[in-house]
């Protein structure tokens, strides 16, 4: 263990650029990919240069961070972290932390292709919206805000969506009330026109044929209206049970978009996010904070981030993304923009092309970095921008462990700049493809690189025991 510089844990794609971007720089990289207690003592029995605990679980992050923090307590330490007040406090408990997340550093290189293609970043520093060009080789920031036709979009947008239809128990709900109202406005008409009678005395009678009590002047009543009231009285019963199913279904259900307010389905000048994982819901709050409206795509209903959406009042459909059907239900045709975010790049890719298909004219943003297909397909068509989110967040946590202070990255096409505090922005060399080989081979393999060893033992040993074996 004498000779280790970095540790890396973590099993993410993220985790393992960082180890194969090490190695490329001929650094010696002890990798964990789950450690136990006492693998994670032996990992620092002489301290590190440096220690990145890259994982997808909050929980699980914090809890190496502050093992790592307890056993080496002057080792640098590179955490990845989403939720925002776990961050913050964190790092008020361990000052020598840094703790950022990849959907963080991604957000604006993902929202300024939304809202101004010409921009390479539009990010909100110390109270400022401050957009990134570039000028020539330099990169050049201004102040930015989103323009007056996009403001007036953005609010007119709304206004169609409010009480709008959006799912089946919608739909029932809004179709029973608008049919009581209906009869009743009927009624009311029919007594108070043709029958003469005073407005409050039909508007008496008419909610009592809505309540299917009958008319309160049944005897003295003509044999037309009696005949009317009474088609009425069984047409209510039948709305009555449509309205009150819509009403359970809203009540028993996620209720994810609503009926009016800031959380109905905007109609147009919104931005369409596809994947509500950690990049996408950050993403969907940049823009509402830019005053941007937007709606959420989520095809998995039990999404963990679907809850905080609904709490920061993003409308969310839950649907799959690349059906033609969805995306015109969502109006991409009259959308500022669509962007396809969610973990998987090949889902992406067969969203974008979805969207080209319903609105050859909408911009596209799409999330790459994981998949070597999404290079050949944009080789054979222009499916919009994309943005390497792994090759960002790698760029980062790679200069944060060598010791350069980074406060932000951007990338534009294979260009990837660091913000380093106090010098501005600073070209830096674009991470490997490859990732570190780490799950692929035994760690007797002749053939893996004796400068990164990689330890699996937690991992196999909670399998054997999942299993009924014995450890």
């Amino acid at each position: 263990m004498g000779g280790v510089v970095f540790v890396v844990i973590g099993d993410t794609h993220v985790a393992r650029r960082v180890c194969a971007s090490l190695l490329q720089r001929g650094s010696e990289v002890l990798h964990l990919v789950a450690p136990g207690d006492d693998e994670l003592r032996k990992a620092m029995v002489r301290e590190p240069r440096g220690v990145a605990v890259l994982l997808h679980d909050d929980v699980a992050a914090l809890r190496y961070a502050l093992a790592v923090a307890h056993i080496a307590p002057t080792a640098p330490l590179v955490v990845t972290i989403f939720d925002q007040t776990v961050s913050e406090q964190l790092v008020k408990l361990l000052p020598r932390c840094h703790v950022t997340s990849p959907a963080h550093l991604a957000t604006a290189t993902l929202v300024a292709p939304c809202l101004e293609p010409e921009a390479l970043a539009i990010r909100r520093t110390e109270g400022r919206t401050m957009a990134l060009h570039r000028s020539g080789e330099e990169l050049v920031e201004s102040p930015w805000a989103l323009g007056r036709r996009a403001r007036w979009h953005a609010r007119v947008g709304r206004v169609p969506g409010q009480l709008r239809p959006h799912d089946a128990g919608t739909r029932l709900l809004l179709l029973g009330l608008a049919g009581i109202l209906a009869v009743l406005l009927g009624d009311w008409i029919w007594l108070t026109l043709g029958a003469g009678h005073e407005p409050a005395e039909a508007f008496h009678e008419a909610a009592r044929v809505v309540a299917a009590v009958g008319p309160a002047t049944s005897g003295h009543a003509p044999t037309s209206y009696l005949l009317v009231s009474a088609l009425a009285m069984l047409i209510t019963v039948v709305l009555t049970a449509a309205f009150t199913a819509g009403v359970v279904d809203r009540l028993l259900g996620p209720r994810l978009v609503g009926l009016i307010g800031a959380r109905a389905l905007p109609r147009s000048g919104h931005v369409v996010v596809v994947g509500l994982g950690q990049v996408g819901l950050r993403l969907c709050r940049e823009l509402q904070l830019l005053g941007v409206a937007v709606v959420g795509v989520e095809r998995d209903p039990q999404a963990p981030n679907l809850r905080i959406a609904r709490t920061l009042g993003v409308p969310v459909i839950v649907a799959h993304g690349g059906d033609r059907a969805v995306l015109e239900r969502l109006g991409v045709h009259r959308a500022q923009a669509l962007a396809a975010v969610g973990s998987d790049d090949l889902d992406n890719i067969a969203i974008a092309v979805a969207a080209h298909g319903v609105a050859p004219g909408t911009r596209v943003v799409m999330r790459a970095g994981e998949h070597e297909a999404i290079a050949e397909t944009r080789s054979l068509l222009p499916l919009g921008t994309t943005r390497d989110v792994t090759s960002l967040s790698t760029t980062y946590v790679v200069a944060r462990l060598l010791g350069t202070p980074a406060t932000a990255v951007v990338g534009h096409d294979k260009d990837v700049y660091l913000a380093i505090r106090g010098a501005g922005f600073s070209r830096s060399p674009m991470p490997p493809r490859e990732e570190c080989r780490h799950g692929d081979r035994s760690e007797s393999d002749p053939g893996r690189s004796s400068h990164c060893r990689v330890s699996a033992e937690f991992s196999l040993r909670h399998l054997c025991e999942d299993a009924g074996g014995v450890t």
